[in-house]
């Protein structure tokens, strides 16, 4: 294993740096204005458009992507890159077309949609003319057992007719939200892994209810386009609007959500270094009890703890991204759920320190620290929860061979 960036490595990170530190992190302050200028509005905000235009002038557009529909990196290119974008979570990724959950919808659509479903969705979401949303979550059943998915998706004639409510569908109370991905059963009498099918249904289909928004930790994400809570009452869509072949549900979410742990992984570290930054800045200029608090004892053990986290962390996500690209996600798949499970861990933890150093000023808005907080705890629930990473894992480990 090399790790060593090569480069084109270095330099779109060093683009990715300069993007950051001149642009993005300046401009947190004008998002926050934007957004409490104008309540109720679920749109980007005049300075992402802008940032993006800036983004694809940089050549930081799509990088999440390998190939030629996307920026050509592979993911162990764009991990640092990805990293760095973390540091500003709120506008980064989104600067950059690399956000979730549009990152993963195209990466589907690429993987499994038919050239008329790409030309029709893919498309304008990799120029960034539409948003999208991923309906997986259900409010009534534990979507964590996707065999439990209530959702019905039934054929009749020429079409599918979509019954069933999701919720956490990020990203569609954003306006610019074109289409929503669907994923229910077809055959609920099929084996259980052949149940499920996914669909196309655009967001103004008849039927399709947005019914509220939604909050994590209080936070409604309005700035991105929130989460919402969508009720499917009878929608009908053409048979084309099917995902790959029915009963393949279950197998396309697996591809679809292995590259997304990847990419939240890589930008938690991102949050991770923000924060110890921050931390860094408040320890040696705040005293307390005759002296810096970077003289005490117990904020330097911190500070040592969470060095060591972060950089552990970031060479299993490293070697994970490595195995994707040279042996594929499949047989990845335990470094995949090691860091799934491992690394919004250790960043709530050290973000959790950061705000008890920084006292009541890092419970505040006035900090990025409690934000960041609030996304590291959903990421242990985000893409599965990590008490079924870890059974999936434990139960390889456990039949390995000596």
């Amino acid at each position: 294993m090399d790790f060593a960036p090569d480069a084109l490595t270095e330099a779109k990170t060093r683009d990715m740096r300069l993007f950051l530190d001149e642009l993005v992190l300046p401009a947190e302050p004008v998002l926050e204005a934007e957004v409490e200028s104008t309540p109720g509005d679920w749109s980007l905000r005049p300075v992402v458009r802008s940032l993006q235009k800036e983004a694809r002038e940089r050549g930081l557009w799509n990088l999440f992507l390998p190939g030629e529909a996307g920026g050509g990196l592979t993911n162990l290119q764009y991990a640092p890159v990805a990293e760095l974008s973390g540091r500003s979570p709120r506008l980064a990724p989104v600067a950059m077309n690399c956000a979730a959950p549009d990152t993963g919808n195209m990466e589907l659509l690429a993987q499994f949609g038919s050239p008329e479903q790409r030309a029709e969705w893919l498309e304008p979401l990799l120029d960034g003319q539409i948003r999208s949303a991923f309906c997986m979550t259900e409010p009534a059943v534990a979507s964590s057992d996707a065999s439990q998915i209530a959702t019905r998706i039934r054929r009749e004639g020429g079409q599918y007719v979509v019954d069933g409510r999701k919720w956490f569908a990020t990203g569609a109370m954003n306006p610019d939200c074109a289409v929503l991905i669907v994923m229910g059963k077809t055959d609920p009498e099929g084996p259980r892994h052949r149940q499920q099918s996914m669909v196309l249904v655009p967001r103004g289909t008849p039927g399709v209810r947005v019914v509220r928004p939604l909050t994590v930790f209080g936070y409604d994400d309005r700035d991105h386009g929130g989460h919402a809570e969508i009720a499917f009452d009878d929608v009908r869509v053409p048979v084309a609007n099917l995902i790959g072949d029915e009963g393949g549900g279950f197998a396309i979410a697996q591809a679809r959500l292995g590259p997304g742990r990847v990419h939240h992984c890589m930008r938690a570290l991102g949050m991770a270094e923000r924060a110890l930054g921050l931390v860094r800045a408040r320890a040696n200029d705040r005293v307390a009890f005759g002296g810096p608090l970077a003289d005490k004892g117990t904020v330097r053990a911190w500070a040592a703890e969470a060095r060591i986290d972060i950089e552990a962390l970031r060479l299993l996500v490293l070697k994970t991204a490595w195995l994707m690209d040279t042996v594929g996600n499949q047989r990845a798949m335990t470094e995949i759920q090691a860091i799934k499970i491992a690394v919004p861990r250790a960043v709530q933890r050290l973000l959790d320190g950061a705000i008890q150093l920084f006292g009541a000023a890092g419970l505040s808005c006035d900090r990025p620290l409690a934000a960041m907080f609030a996304a590291a705890r959903a990421m242990r629930l985000a893409d599965g929860p990590e008490e079924v990473h870890l059974a999936a894992l434990g139960k390889t480990e456990l039949r390995r061979q000596p």
